[in-house]
């Protein structure tokens, strides 16, 4: 390949993981307001913390059950297409919560977000997938996970002010309009690499037209190092969750920080979080262009990184703030580490099947978002947040424990 074409196809890729990289950030700040907004929310009109679970958790009850139909749609649905759909759907969809005042309205505005987030990261590891070789991918996908951790550390704060500026309700309307910007951005920006290539488009081969049969999705849930990344990405998300739902409710509420306190020392966590999972990638991949086994450069971060997620319990044995912060960033940090789980998906994935696989992982993991806030606001009920903590580092090691015993020899499953 001459230096011109590869200058061009290193741009074109810088130019994919940038938009894959912003659109997770706008995914998550839509994901993240209803936490930034539920101490001012709840105290307005009158819900409680088992209220608030329930709004919480009604955004992962549609994610979780839509992933599976929204991988196979992303097995057939153009990206360019797709992703500009979903992004105006769920924008709209956060806009509407600043008009809303009813319990019923919100849950029903969370779970038709739920509905339309569900095909991103699926279609993200498929777009990945088809740009990025093998050995550039986990950087490829701790580049554009990093938009979660980087995204939140700074536009927490940002929220907080947009909230203390315009209320509550404006934050999500602020929200809502930002996405559907983006949404037009990315449908004239993103091209597929078929369409950047200079192939005639009568010479590129026909691609082969897959057929979904329902034995597919039976062949998902037949193996038992699939069973290992879903359980694990179901313990990795636990610790997300609580960052993305009850983290502002926790240090205001529970710990006595200033909402100035919960804007910036709180998003320090989240900026570990960012530092882990570009560690992760750019550490796997090293290791794997150095001949270390899969086993070692893929699993590793994995299981480190959940491992330090354990410090997370250490928070109710201390008062400081300082110390407070500091655990809790160890913490994030490690699930920052673990983050490049999605590796496996194209690892492990039967042959056609990246994306029905991406969404039983996805599936998995995002019941998180539907069983970790309702049992986190039972437990705080009472007004003591400590074995709240202790359920997410139990979470963390049963994460650890499936990758270290359930996956097994890191090789792509044959369908026979």
């Amino acid at each position: 390949m001459s230096t011109d074409k590869s200058h061009q196809k290193s741009k074109e890729r810088f130019k994919v993981l940038t938009l894959i990289f912003l659109s997770v950030v706008i995914n998550y700040m839509d994901r993240s307001n209803m936490a930034v907004a539920a101490p001012l929310l709840s105290a307005e009109l009158g819900f409680t913390t088992v209220h608030m679970g329930y709004i919480f958790a009604a955004f992962g009850v549609t994610y979780a059950l839509m992933q599976i139909p929204g991988g196979i749609l992303v097995d057939y649905v153009k990206p360019r297409i797709l992703y500009p759909f979903i992004l105006t759907a769920w924008s709209l969809a956060t806009l509407v919560q600043g008009f809303v005042s009813s319990i019923a309205a919100l849950i029903g505005c969370r779970m038709a977000i739920g509905v339309f987030e569900a095909p991103s990261y699926p279609a993200n590891n498929k777009i990945v997938t088809a740009w990025f070789s093998e050995e550039e991918r986990a950087s490829a996908i701790a580049a554009y996970t990093s938009g979660q951790f980087i995204g939140l550390a700074f536009l927490t704060p940002v929220l907080l002010m947009i909230q203390a500026s315009f209320g509550w309700r404006g934050l999500f309307i602020i929200s809502g309009l930002i996405g559907i910007v983006w949404a037009a951005i990315w449908y004239f920006v993103y091209r597929d690499p078929s369409d950047v290539n200079e192939v005639p488009k009568e010479d590129r081969p026909k691609k082969e037209v897959v057929v979904f049969e329902w034995k597919n999705l039976k062949e998902a849930f037949s193996h038992k190092k699939l069973w290992g990344i879903y359980i694990g990405q179901f313990c990795l998300g636990g610790l997300l969750i609580f960052f993305l739902t009850w983290f502002p409710t926790y240090l205001m509420e529970f710990k006595g920080f200033s909402t100035l306190k919960t804007g910036f020392l709180g998003s320090i966590p989240y900026i570990f979080a960012f530092f882990g999972v570009l560690i992760s990638g750019t550490l796997s991949d090293f290791l794997v262009r150095k001949g270390v086994s899969k086993e070692i450069s893929r699993k590793a971060p994995i299981i480190t990184g959940m491992l330090l997620s354990t410090s997370i319990v250490g928070a109710n044995y201390v008062e400081s703030e300082f110390a407070v912060i500091a655990l809790l960033s160890l913490a994030f940090f490690g699930n920052g580490l673990a983050s490049i789980t999605w590796v496996f998906v194209s690892l492990l994935a039967p042959e056609r099947m990246v994306g029905l696989v991406g969404g039983c992982f996805n599936f998995i993991g995002g019941l998180s978002g539907v069983i970790v806030p309702i049992i986190i606001g039972y437990l705080v009920e009472g007004g003591d947040f400590k074995p709240a903590l202790l359920f997410i580092g139990m979470l963390a090691l049963i994460g650890l424990s499936s990758y270290l015993f359930l996956v097994g020899k890191v090789e792509q499953i044959e369908v026979k």
